[in-house]
């Protein structure tokens, strides 16, 4: 939450801008100082909203609101370099969403050791709806390797893979200790 910052100065303050008789004026020269205080980090978050934006150089915080922005739910007990990477690479994962190059790089991010995936290959569709797949051998298996798989949170896992992998490939997951 951002909010005042104890002896920010304002780099456009209020006073300045009023007419000459009140430039001169204690009272209302004290009254807009307060305002000035309040506006103070709003204009230096405006001044650097690129850093904002960047999840590199983003104040903590506002690295989870930004992969809210991308579609990412981080989890808060990851290390911050790790959240940052995660969102930092939310495009190039999109780009390749459906593909076992995107899925393994989007598990190699959640569970920080790359996957072993295998799959059925090729592609199956059906033109008249309602109708089952024409080729019901389709089928993903991952394998994922953790020091302790106790740290890994499943379901969070396998909504990784559901949200990357085409919607009509079934999935395997297992786990091992490496």
């Amino acid at each position: 939450m951002r909010g005042l910052v104890a002896g920010l100065e304002s780099p456009h303050p209020l006073g300045p801008a009023l007419p000459a008789l009140y430039q001169e004026d204690d009272v209302a020269q004290r009254f807009l100082s307060a305002f000035d205080e309040a506006l103070a980090p709003i204009v230096c978050t405006l001044d650097n909203l690129d850093a904002y934006l960047d999840p590199r150089l983003a104040p903590e915080d506002f690295v989870a609101w930004l992969g809210g922005w991308v579609g990412l739910s981080l989890d808060e007990n990851w290390p911050e370099a790790r959240r940052r990477a995660l969102v930092a690479d939310a495009a190039g994962l999109f780009r390749w969403r459906g593909t076992v190059r995107g899925l393994a790089a989007h598990l190699a991010l959640y569970v920080g050791s790359v996957p072993e995936i295998s799959e059925s290959g090729g592609v199956a569709w059906s033109g008249v709806p309602g109708q089952p797949m024409p080729h019901d051998d389709l089928h993903l298996d991952i394998v994922v390797r953790v020091p302790d798989p106790s740290t890994l949170d499943l379901a969070r896992v396998h909504a990784v893979i559901v949200a990357a992998k085409p919607a009509h490939v079934p999935h395997t997951l297992r786990v091992e200790v490496t």
